[in-house]
């Protein structure tokens, strides 16, 4: 039977590396059926709304999706689709594994390291009001049940992939009530792991020690806004957005996105870079079972950027999309023997 997959193609670049991956994966093998639906600007324009039902129904029904990026405006305009997605979906887990990629020379050396980031509450679930005119307040909520249960999801997944130390992120000195309760839920979930080390830092100090020892760090745990920003920053590390996987977990199912933008200003130009979006399906491959096929674009992936050294522009090459999906598609076949 085909696996039934959510697709969102996205806005700007999405249609781009979404069809381009949806190549690669049948290139592999895996056979998926898509129930393909827009969302963001384009569903505002057509539906009146950045996120309709149909889609959240086709995620429930079919537990897992694969998602191009988003526009979120900025200051202004609908609130962000992927905030809405996840809340509305409880995706109250958000991995992004970050590694280096071989031929993709960065000053910080070799690099794998993994950020869980909270997903449903702290100050990115934007809950602000205006208080009087020229006064905003944005409320920050942390719940134990919340900490609890991402500190859990952090440490299944370190002995799971065999990963040695997870390290929980927090300015605790300062908010000592909710970061304090963060932390005070990660000590008590560490306390059931003692096959897995634990320790924490202060949010300042961590991204201080992760441009100068990025190496000292296995599985980062953070809340919401602290993991947004520190998962960006990581990604710097290994070569950017552009080859980063992201996906959101939760107890009914799943979402695999790019987390980069929609870079409107090469959308239609056959410019865009799939590595990101593909990494995720990669991802993605591997939650619905299909490793040996995760494994193979995996390789391939590797294969051409580091020996056939072909690569998109933003990774200094001057490959388009669809000639780097081909390539990717014949390196596959190389590799497996076809």
């Amino acid at each position: 039977m085909p696996h039934k997959v959510t697709l969102i193609p996205g806005d700007g670049i999405g249609p781009e590396i979404t069809a381009a991956v949806v190549r690669i994966i049948e290139a592999s093998g895996v056979d998926i059926e898509w129930e393909s639906f827009v969302a963001g600007a384009e569903a505002l324009t057509r539906f009146g709304d950045p996120l309709p039902e149909q889609v959240l129904e086709s995620i429930k029904r079919n537990k897992v999706a694969l998602k191009g990026p988003l526009t979120t405006p900025v200051g202004t305009g609908f609130a962000s689709v992927n905030v809405r997605l996840r809340k509305t979906l409880d995706l109250y887990a958000n991995l992004r594994p970050v590694w280096t990629l071989p031929g993709i020379v960065t000053p910080f050396g070799e690099l794998d390291l993994v950020v869980v980031r909270e997903n449903t509450e702290d100050l990115y679930s934007g809950l602000e009001h205006v208080v009087v005119p020229g006064v905003v307040e944005s409320i920050k909520i942390i719940t134990e049940k919340a900490s609890t249960r991402i500190a859990r999801f952090a440490f299944e997944y370190a002995r799971r992939e065999g990963r040695k130390k997870v390290t929980a992120v927090h300015k605790a000195n300062i908010m000592k009530l909710s970061d304090g309760l963060f932390l005070d839920c990660f000590r008590k979930i560490a306390a059931e792991y003692p096959d897995i080390q634990a320790d924490d830092k202060i949010i300042d100090n961590t991204c201080m020690q992760l441009v100068m020892n990025p190496q000292q760090f296995d599985v980062l745990l953070l809340e919401n806004l602290y993991g947004d920003i520190v998962s960006d920053l990581v990604a710097g590390l290994v070569g950017g957005l552009g080859i980063v996987p992201g996906a959101n977990f939760g107890e009914l199912g799943a979402v695999f996105e790019a987390v980069h933008g929609s870079a409107p200003d090469i959308a239609g130009k056959n410019l865009a870079n799939p590595t990101a979006l593909l990494q995720s399906a990669v991802l993605m491959l591997r939650y619905l079972g299909e490793r040996p096929a995760a494994d193979l674009i995996e390789r391939a992936i590797i294969h051409t950027l580091a020996v056939k050294k072909v690569r998109t522009r933003d990774l200094g090459g001057t490959a388009h999309t669809t000639e780097y999906t081909e390539i990717l598609v014949t390196t596959m076949k190389e590799l497996s023997g076809e």
